[in-house]
């Protein structure tokens, strides 16, 4: 008997266990499937054990966004009230306001946070010296690790009117000061400190091309611009689309500590988002439930998006998450 007949027939006894395996009951293939994969699950006991922990457990506060919530009471004991504070946040004045500072400032974060790494990593794939290379890439990498109150205060010393390297050539008002400014200082000031960290999935993926893909592009006549189109992009488009599907679920998640450390009385109206809201309602207004309301809606709507966008790349791409 050959190999192939003797891998033919090995692969047939695995189907066949299989099928007898699908008839057990449920707690017969449980056992068997511990018993041989003991060892991944006690592998992974300690990331579970953490996920279920500071991710599962806490949700049992989401009750509160339905109750009149007394601290004295616990978190069962207050009133039920429904949908009362989904509805007061819904008829707030803030809410429109709120909602398009949350979407302004996200949604461009996203686009340009999606963008600018893509293209940077493009960029350095095509040096050809490894030494320049590495220098550019952690050049680029390294304000990631700059504190967010280090960058504020890095954005107040630059914008400072008259005297701040920015802010001298943009007048004698403070651009911070500006409710339109925010979010196009947001934008840049995330680009600036995340495009270089973000790029490296995407150099990753780069680097697992084959080179021989780049001869024979070459021998073909293809310049630099066209070795991108047609050997970088497809290489990197199931990762881009993965990565955007996972953003997509934090597109209203703005960071709240940028934005409250940005934030003043001058640019208040253009610099409230939802997590600053939650904040000054569920913290220092002592409304919890109200709070917990604004934040399991926002939750909502990031589920939301998530799922939408998974379902779209899904049809169009046959790349998702789930």
């Amino acid at each position: 008997m050959d190999k192939e007949a003797i891998e033919r027939g090995s692969d047939a006894q695995v189907v066949d266990n299989d099928k007898v395996r699908k008839t057990w009951p449920l707690h017969r293939r449980l056992a068997w499937h511990f018993r041989r994969y003991w060892q991944l699950w006690l592998m992974a006991l300690p990331a579970l054990g953490f996920t279920v922990l500071f991710a599962y457990v806490p949700m049992y506060g989401i009750q509160l966004a339905f109750r009149d919530f007394v601290p004295a009471k616990g978190l069962t004991g207050g009133r039920w009230v429904g949908l009362q504070y989904f509805r007061q946040f819904f008829q707030s004045p803030l809410f429109a306001s709120t909602m398009i500072n949350t979407f302004k400032i996200s949604l461009g974060t996203l686009v340009l946070g999606f963008i600018t790494p893509i293209i940077l990593a493009l960029l350095i794939n095509q040096i050809g010296s490894q030494r320049i290379k590495g220098f550019a890439q952690t050049i680029t990498y390294m304000p990631h690790f700059i504190s967010t109150v280090v960058i504020v205060a890095m954005l107040n010393i630059f914008l400072t009117p008259n005297t701040g390297l920015i802010g001298r050539f943009l007048g004698k008002d403070n651009v911070l000061d500006s409710p339109g400014a925010v979010a196009p200082i947001y934008w840049i000031s995330e680009v600036w400190q995340h495009c270089g960290w973000n790029a490296i999935i995407y150099l990753a993926a780069l680097s697992s091309v084959d080179l021989s893909l780049y001869e024979a592009a070459k021998m073909d006549g293809a310049g630099r611009l066209q070795l991108i189109r047609y050997v970088d992009l497809p290489t990197i488009m199931p990762t881009c689309v993965v990565l955007l599907i996972m953003n997509m679920g934090s597109v209203l998640s703005v960071g709240f500590e940028k934005v409250w450390l940005m934030q003043n009385a001058m640019n208040l109206p253009g610099s409230e988002v939802i997590s600053t809201y939650t904040f000054k309602i569920g913290i220092q207004s002592f409304q919890f439930s109200y709070g917990t309301a604004i934040g399991l809606f926002n939750t909502v709507i990031n589920f939301i998006f998530l799922v939408a966008a998974n379902w779209i790349s899904k049809r169009v791409t046959d790349t998702s998450i789930f």
